[in-house]
């Protein structure tokens, strides 16, 4: 089929046969797969350097979860765009017979490693950047100039432009411009312009940090709102420096309390909002003020709030009419609001329901209406997001709570303005102030930028087939995001309209439009250009296998609210099975029955699913919360987080003393099967969010004296923060903690605990 043969003599292939009894001895029963013979991860051991581009044809990336150095040669570095399949098939036949997805995984502000080149700014003048005139892709290394220069070749359209007087430059032997290689928007496959006038509605925002923390009796009781104010007063020092940065506090329980915080008060001065059903803001003014001006103003607050409050009785929060009020505050300039939320918004406008404890009482429905519990109460939070969003306002949600809050209902508001929702739950103010100071501060600190619009474009022949993600869409080719930032991901699903022609090259250009934080407006545009083929091999060949999974992810996390959980999982396991099926039936050998044939690119494909139906999403044993959370956290989640997410590393940490050298390593990470755990051992686990400690049951008591200070396991202390001691063990495992934190850019969350014998403790489905 498709000009193919069976039998492919180049084709890279995993072959497991089925496990045997003695030799010669006929099988007893089915066959099953021999575990010995399962593929599992093997990590790189060390970076590689990758280079995009090579002889004048694109090189597939590395692994999105190996350690590798970009050099930018002409495509994009894969951290800003990868595609599930780095050969783009001809005909959504040829696609179709293969079972894979064909999108983007697209991460426009993604970190780079730091051996890497830093992106090349270039500005255009008043002109701006030179464009096509019927597409308006932007200029890149894959338009091909023409007439000595005169005229170029649009590479997404294929319309013949002319080059503009100021832009010309004569052809060389080769045809390629003679100055290609000195101008970075000809040799880089990623470049930031400086954007016009033309590209600019208004002059940049400012950069606007709104503060709005619960102070409800369960939030102080619980220490949410001490850790929350002490978690702001660190990270002030951290915004940027200037007279553009404006701040503003405000509190929240039954009613609305913002501070006027100018430096003409002797102390920061409570404006209560008591209308919780038509808010109100006071003059804009007085509570979002300049940060250089209200420096002590704040500090004060921040240490008074948790006293103020102390004695408060009242236990409903206003959480949507907070917001709302907060936003009219802020609707001017639009800017980050942060809100720290610890119970359930009981009253005012958006106000909800438990509906936890009704799914509960109300078994009888089944779980063909279970999922509907995972979709937002009503439509008031959602339109309220939308306006917010028009309005460049994003919202970041800091969930420290230890009840049920629906997540499904609070979610949509950050999920509409590209922000994200943090979960603590069950908060402790012992063991999570950290990571919530840490989230804090990184989501502050980390590159990012506002009011962006998004497009990604598409050479002839495929098209956007859709975007999904954390952002808000008011037509259908851009995608709207009132915040961006270097952790968020958007999923790109890409669709043929067109037969392409074997041999040519696909081109894909990604071009965000944003303010950087210090108000300067730029457009950062990816471009990736990969072969087109018509063999059904090639595109098992060149499947990103990484990609393929976290698209898969995304797609399954997106169809949680909307889908029973049977179906839902099912669906989860046919995206598997065809895609072996098809390899089996149109590229494999001829094989035995027995035989799992797996394609190589895709060999760890069966286990991935594995893990992915065992994740608290595709359970129905978690609380509401938890898989509201999860599939939350999924859509904007980065391609090299996926894997982790389902399937975690694991470490062991109880032999760190045998690692040579004083340098902050991590040890060889383990596969995760029982023959690999010993009972004497300690094991560290991480998924990217959380840390989990498994201790064996024969645990040498000297090796837990220096980790963690007590010599036995039933010493282990409910609420456990790790912490260094003076020995070197301890130090190796602090560093391992420290470097992993550094490689996921998050704290991760305090070590969960779990005992031999007590796995029921574990919140990780996997383990149980």
């Amino acid at each position: 089929m498709f000009g193919m043969p069976h039998q492919l003599p180049n084709q890279a292939m995993t072959t497991i046969p089925p496990a045997m009894g003695q030799p010669g001895a006929p099988l007893s029963g089915p066959s099953k797969i021999d575990p010995n013979q399962i593929p599992r991860p093997i990590p790189n051991s060390s970076s590689i350097v990758y280079e995009t581009r090579q002889g004048n044809s694109a090189n597939p990336p590395p692994p999105a979860t190996s350690d590798y150095i970009v050099r930018d040669t002409g495509n994009c570095s894969p951290r800003f765009m990868r595609c599930t399949i780095n050969q783009i098939p001809c005909t959504a036949d040829l696609l179709s017979t293969s079972a894979m997805q064909l999108a983007l995984l697209v991460q426009p502000m993604a970190l780079p490693h730091p051996s890497e080149d830093p992106i090349q700014v270039v500005d255009f003048g008043e002109s701006g950047p030179v464009r096509c005139s019927r597409c308006k892709g932007y200029i890149n290394p894959f338009m091909k100039f023409i007439d000595q220069g005169r005229k170029f070749i649009c590479n997404l359209c294929g319309f013949t432009d002319d080059t503009p007087r100021d832009y010309h430059c004569n052809l060389g032997p080769d045809g390629r411009r003679r100055d290609a290689d000195e101008r970075p928007e000809l040799c880089r496959g990623t470049v930031e312009f400086v954007a016009s006038k033309e590209y600019m509605v208004r002059d940049p925002m400012p950069a606007v940090y709104f503060f709005l923390i619960d102070v409800s009796m369960n939030a102080v009781q619980t220490g949410a709102t001490a850790a929350a104010c002490s978690a702001i007063n660190q990270v002030i020092s951290d915004l940027p420096e200037g007279p553009r940065t404006l701040v503003g506090i405000a509190t929240f329980d039954s009613t609305i309390h913002f501070y006027n915080l100018k430096r003409a008060l002797q102390q920061p001065l409570m404006l209560i909002v008591p209308d919780i059903q038509d808010v109100y803001t006071p003059l804009q003014t007085d509570v979002i003020v300049q940060l250089s001006e209200c420096g002590q103003h704040l500090e004060i607050l921040l240490e008074n709030i948790p006293t103020m409050f102390q004695s408060s009785k009242t236990a409903e929060s206003c959480f949507g009419a907070a917001i709302k009020a907060v936003f009219l505050a802020m609707k001017s300039t639009g800017g980050k609001l942060l809100v720290f939320q610890s119970v359930l918004p009981s009253v005012g406008i958006g106000a909800l329901s438990s509906r936890e404890a009704e799914g509960r009482t109300n078994i009888s429905a089944g779980e063909k209406e279970a999922h509907k519990l995972l979709q937002p109460a009503d439509k008031i939070l959602k339109t309220m997001a939308i306006e917010f969003a028009e309005y460049q306002v994003s919202v970041d949600v800091f969930v420290t709570t230890q009840t049920y809050v629906d997540i499904a209902s609070i979610s949509v508001i950050p999920r509409t303005t590209g922000g994200r929702v943090y979960y603590y739950y069950p908060f402790s103010a012992v063991s999570d102030s950290a990571k919530l100071y840490n989230d804090l501060r990184w989501n502050i600190t980390r590159p990012q930028g506002f009011e962006a619009v998004m497009r990604v474009r598409c050479s002839q022949g495929i098209q956007v087939q859709d975007y999904s993600g954390n952002f808000c869409r008011r037509i259908p080719t851009d995608v709207d995001l009132p915040g961006i930032d270097c952790d968020k991901c958007i999923l790109v699903t890409l669709k043929h309209d067109d037969k392409l022609q074997d041999g040519s090259e696909c081109s894909f250009q990604c071009a965000l439009l944003y303010t950087t934080v210090y108000g300067q407006r730029r457009i950062r545009v990816s471009n990736l250009s990969l072969p087109c083929t018509n063999m059904l091999s090639n595109l098992f060949r060149s499947a990103d296998l990484d990609t393929q999974f976290a698209c898969f992810l995304k797609q399954a996390a997106s169809e949680i609210p909307t889908s029973p959980l049977v179906q839902a999982r099912e669906q989860v396991t046919n995206f598997c099975i065809n895609i072996l099926l098809s390899y089996r039936k149109f590229c494999a050998t001829v094989s035995s029955s027995g035989q799992l044939i797996l394609p190589e690119a895709l060999k760890l494909l069966p286990l991935y699913t594995l893990a992915l139906i065992k994740s608290t999403g595709l359970r129905n044993d978690g609380r509401i919360d938890d898989r509201s959370f999860w599939f939350n956290y999924v859509s904007s989640l980065s391609t090299p987080l996926a894997v982790p997410l389902v399937y975690p590393r694991m470490f062991a940490i109880h032999n760190l003393n045998a690692m040579e050298g004083d340098e902050a390593v991590l040890p060889p990470i383990l596969p995760l099967s029982s023959e690999h755990v010993s009972d004497e051992g300690i094991y560290l686990l991480e998924n990217g969010e959380d840390a989990l400690i498994y201790f064996g049951s024969s645990v040498d008591s000297s090796i837990l004296q220096q980790l963690f200070g007590f010599t036995s396991v039933d010493e282990v202390p409910t609420q456990y923060v790790i912490q260094q001691y003076d020995n070197p063990l301890s130090k190796k495992f602090n560093d391992v903690v420290n470097v992993i934190r550094r490689q996921r850019c998050s704290y991760l969350r305090n070590a969960v605990l779990l005992m031999h014998g007590r796995r029921q403790e574990c919140k990780w489905p996997f383990l149980r």
